[in-house]
């Protein structure tokens, strides 16, 4: 008996035309869905900054979608690292984050938010210093400087000088504990976050510290004891006498600050290496800073700026005799007075002539910026270069 030929119907046919296609042809389900979409697929890479609308947020676990074909995930680790952000989110949100993996083994997008979470801290940080919020911050080590604590995620520093009459000379008695203090200073570039205890444990002395800075005038000469030393500057401690007409008559103790720069007219590399705690001082007020009850202070302005009679003490053509100070690949600086250095640029500079540090030079002045506190320099030969004839 003969086979009745099966006749194929219109579906049949076109499954076969399909399942005919070669295996490295074939598309993929999100494949063929992608192409028949006018939305170009998103190429992601590792550590890309991209940003998202939060649509679904728990305490460890977020997903964000970012307009890819699935959304971005934050869990684990990353999301325990950026709980203090979380807490502040809500379904809805648009946020940034950044890539940590472009696909996982179960194909999610793996996020993280710990950058987006440090600059949320610094932005707190930032605005509690502006309302001068109290937080709190736990010991954490004790440095000649003063000492390093934790507030949350963030490491912080709290100077000698910032804290109270209670805890002067005993700061080791803060260690493993929490104390409550208030932000001075937020820095996220310096990556500086400094925080003051006296500004909490002693806020009656400084209302009499405000009180005191009334009567304070700007250029005014004051004598102080350093009470801290930082890579930064110098903090001194001046008494400052009561603004007239007030009943009390005996000054209250106000903290200043020599900023590195005004130390001398000099460059200074360590204020370790010329003051310690306890040294008196001289100092000039530059800067009043009545809300932190506190001042701004300069040593150098005591004595004239050197650069102020540049041009008449050292007018281009003139010869002088210094000494070199240090070397760099564009030339070599030397060094006339305090504050007065000149360069001789590696142009200038004699064929096979080397300069070490402390060699005396005679030279002259080619150009004067006073402005920018610059001088150019030429050598005096005072003998043939190599090469003369």
């Amino acid at each position: 008996m003969a086979t009745k030929k099966k006749v194929s119907t219109k579906k049949e046919i076109k499954k076969e035309k399909v399942s005919g296609v070669k295996s490295s042809e074939k598309m993929s389900l999100m494949d063929r869905l992608l192409a028949g979409s006018k939305v170009e697929p998103t190429t992601l890479k590792r550590r890309q900054e991209i940003e998202g609308v939060i649509t679904s947020l728990g305490k460890r676990l977020l997903l964000l979608d970012i307009g890819a074909k699935t959304e971005g995930i934050v869990t684990g680790e990353d999301a325990a690292e950026a709980a203090d952000l979380l807490a502040t989110l809500k379904v809805g949100d648009r946020i940034k984050a950044f890539v940590k993996h472009p696909e996982n083994d179960q194909g999610q997008i793996v996020l993280s938010l710990s950058q987006a979470a440090e600059s949320g801290r610094w932005e707190k940080y930032t605005k509690m210093m502006a309302e001068e919020t109290e937080t709190e911050v736990t010991g954490l080590e004790v440095n000649r400087g003063g000492m390093v604590v934790t507030s949350g995620e963030m490491r912080g520093f709290v100077p000698t000088s910032q804290f109270g009459e209670k805890y002067l000379g005993k700061m080791e008695e803060l260690l493993n504990t929490k104390f409550k203090v208030k932000i001075i200073e937020v820095d996220q570039e310096q990556n500086r976050l400094i925080f003051s205890e006296k500004l909490v444990s002693d806020s009656k002395a400084m209302a009499k510290r405000h009180e005191a800075l009334e009567g304070v005038k700007m250029d005014a000469k004051l004598v102080g004891t350093v009470s801290g030393i930082m890579p930064f500057g110098v903090f001194v401690t001046v008494s400052v006498p009561m603004a007239k007409g007030k009943k009390e008559s005996v000054g209250a103790k106000v903290e200043g600050l020599i900023h590195i720069s005004e130390i001398s007219w000099k460059k200074v590399d360590d204020p370790n290496t010329l003051f310690k705690v306890g040294q008196e001082l001289d100092v000039q007020v530059i800067g009043i800073e009545k809300k932190a009850g506190k001042l701004n202070l300069s040593i150098k302005r005591l004595s004239d700026d050197p650069w102020d009679n540049i041009e008449k003490n050292y007018a281009v053509g003139t010869k002088h005799k210094g000494k070199v100070v240090r070397s760099a690949p564009y030339g070599v600086f030397v060094n006339f007075e305090p504050g007065i250095d000149g360069l001789i640029h590696v142009t200038n500079k004699p064929a096979g002539k080397e300069f070490e540090v402390n060699d005396e030079v005679e030279v002259f002045v080619e150009k004067i910026d006073g402005k920018n506190r610059r001088m150019s320099l030429g050598m005096v030969l005072t003998e043939v270069p190599v090469g003369y004839r």
